[in-house]
């Protein structure tokens, strides 16, 4: 099996799948970077609202686990390096520490993570009925959240529970909206992509 967007481009020969690799990493980098720029802030924690998930989600699922991990590994160098792709503009390595000013870095370190699980799961075919498209956005939502609350709870010297107050609660039901776009998405993706093909089921 393999993720919709290689089975939509189906590249033949050696070079079309690599320029197919190369353009699809680009893309999901840039994708996720367009995303966070859809950011809320919230007086009571250094974690914003953003569209990141979102496209974290989208770019593992439609892209399979290798190629989804590395968009994300690239946006996270790409932000790294002086790119204004993090939250609201925000760039330099310094987000990825574990400092108050990198107090969200642990959910950008999860977008790889949660990337491979996704693209993973999506290339062994949960991404091709709601359940279990369901399934998978929610195991990726939950290591998002794996990596980025202990990282916060560090980088503030709060408890696990405030954690939670700062950087769980107010996100739930954002990213459960998110969570559904594109695991409605995905299966009727399939669903056109079978309908084209003139397949069955």
């Amino acid at each position: 099996m393999t993720a919709i967007a290689p089975a939509i481009a189906r590249p033949k020969t050696a070079i079309s799948r690599a320029a197919f690799d190369v353009i699809s990493i680009i893309a999901g980098s840039l994708i996720v970077a367009g995303l966070a720029q859809v950011s809320i802030h919230l007086h009571f924690t250094p974690v914003p609202i953003t569209g990141q998930t979102l496209g974290v989600l989208l770019v593992g699922g439609s892209l399979g686990a290798l190629r989804g991990g590395a968009a994300l590994g690239l946006y996270l160098i790409e932000g790294g390096i002086g790119l204004p792709f993090f939250a609201s503009g925000a760039h330099g390595w310094s987000i990825l520490t574990v400092s108050k000013v990198g107090a969200s870095g642990g959910y950008l370190v999860g977008f790889i993570l949660a990337a491979l699980v996704v693209g993973y799961l999506a290339e062994r075919g949960w991404d091709r009925s709601l359940g279990s498209s369901i399934g998978a956005m929610l195991i990726g939502e939950v290591i998002i959240y794996g990596a980025g609350l202990p990282w916060l709870s560090a980088s503030l010297h709060i408890s696990a529970n405030t954690a939670y107050t700062y950087g769980l609660y107010p996100f739930i039901i954002g990213d459960a909206i998110k969570l559904a776009i594109v695991a409605g998405l995905l299966p009727a993706a399939w669903a056109l992509v079978k309908k084209g093909r003139g397949e069955e089921g």
